[in-house]
């Protein structure tokens, strides 16, 4: 039975008061950090330090480059067009001859429609070179997940095993892809997600070392060969400069507020962007080595009306003086891509598995069992489903 919206809008509007209330305290919090953090820019450089020294240790962010107050801390980038044309024209100048590439990956799950637990994972890649020439590589890669792979008989843990192994077969790939490309100059790599894993904080301690594993050998493959990484986060929660306002003003912990939100209320135009800040969120990178205090990350302005996006990346491309042409060919993929960076986008077309792969795989998965002689029992509810589509 289809939705009703007359009952949705019943339930919304019976419950107003309790939107309204937890409206009013976010704002509020809001304010109270905006405040502080027009405060910390004001400051000069050197109570900036005595703030941070006052405090002691490392207190979610630390800036790495200016602040400067008449900007109300932020970076602006100056870039305005009179049309369509000029951008497009502007682009062509920052990515022409320029490599971008990014991966992406999708899973079907193992369910009960199969008597054996049975998952599938592909990745799919995309190289742009954008060159006159439209020169560009789309491909695959498939892996199928068995019983001792999953490693287990319940039904959310193996859907974490299918996950983990997506995640590592993603970050294999930029992995592979830096080593056949060291130094490459005019070649950018994004990852589509954070370097920062604070997500395997709640996982086991073997799969958190999987995906701690799996970032370090990124980063430092990226630093060992001099291939430009920057990490996308188009929506993001993270909270480490409200961690850092509450910890050098005493503030009250405020759950609701993370940095987006906060950044959003400056004054930001398209392509501008916060300070380059390094990331100590020390609960999760302790554990990443020599890299533990080697990422950065800003927020950089995209489209007009939502939270600005988060980047991380690895430090030595502010070290090399590579940051601000990095980040123009970011905003130059975000400008082909419509707001979102084209080579992710295209990444994620290449390897998303549609509705109708999943019957596709079961039927194949049928059809090869049988011809193996493996008892491999499908549900009545999938094979009606199958003999449907």
């Amino acid at each position: 039975m289809p939705l009703q919206p007359s009952r949705i809008l019943e339930l919304l509007n019976a419950r107003r008061d309790e939107f309204s209330q937890f409206n009013q305290v976010a704002v509020g919090q809001v304010d109270q950090y905006l405040s502080s953090l027009k405060d910390f820019v004001s400051l000069s450089d050197k109570e900036r330090m005595a703030l941070f020294r006052r405090v002691g240790g490392r207190v979610g962010a630390f800036p790495l480059e200016p602040l400067q107050e008449k900007d109300h801390g932020i970076v602006t980038s100056g870039l305005q067009w009179q049309n369509r044309e000029d951008s497009q024209a502007w682009v062509r100048d920052r990515l022409s001859g320029v490599t971008t590439f990014a991966v992406d990956g999708s899973q079907i799950y193992p369910g009960k429609d199969l008597s054996i637990p049975i998952a599938l994972v592909q990745i799919g890649w995309f190289e742009n070179h954008h060159r006159a020439d439209g020169g560009y590589t789309k491909d695959v890669r498939v892996a199928v997940l068995t019983p001792q792979d999953l490693r287990t008989e319940a039904g959310d843990m193996a859907d974490r095993m299918v996950n983990m192994h997506r995640y590592q077969m993603e970050i294999e790939r930029l992995v592979e892809y830096i080593e056949a490309h060291p130094h490459a100059e005019n070649c950018l790599l994004f990852l589509d997600g954070s370097l920062v894993a604070t997500f395997a904080l709640r996982f086991d301690e073997e799969a958190k070392k999987v995906y701690i594993q799996s970032l370090l050998s990124l980063l430092r493959a990226s630093e060992r060969h001099r291939v430009p990484l920057v990490a996308y986060i188009d929506t993001s929660y993270a909270d480490d400069l409200t961690l850092m306002l509450r910890q050098l003003y005493q503030l009250p912990e405020a759950t609701v507020v993370h940095d987006a939100q906060l950044i959003n209320r400056l004054r930001m135009q398209w392509g501008d962007r916060t300070p380059l800040f390094r990331c100590d969120r020390t609960e999760i990178l302790n554990a990443y080595a020599e890299q533990s205090d080697r990422i950065g990350f800003l927020y950089l302005k995209t489209t007009r009306d939502n939270y600005p996006v988060r980047l991380e990346m690895p430090l030595w491309l502010y070290e090399d003086e590579r940051l601000e042409q990095v980040l123009d060919w970011v905003r130059a993929e975000v400008i082909v891509g419509g707001g979102y960076p084209y080579a992710i986008e295209t990444a994620d077309q290449t390897a998303v598995l549609q509705a109708g792969d999943r019957q596709v795989f079961y039927r194949l998965l049928q059809e090869w069992a049988d011809r193996e002689d493996l008892k491999l029992r499908l549900s009545r509810k999938m094979v009606s489903k199958m003999r449907r589509r």
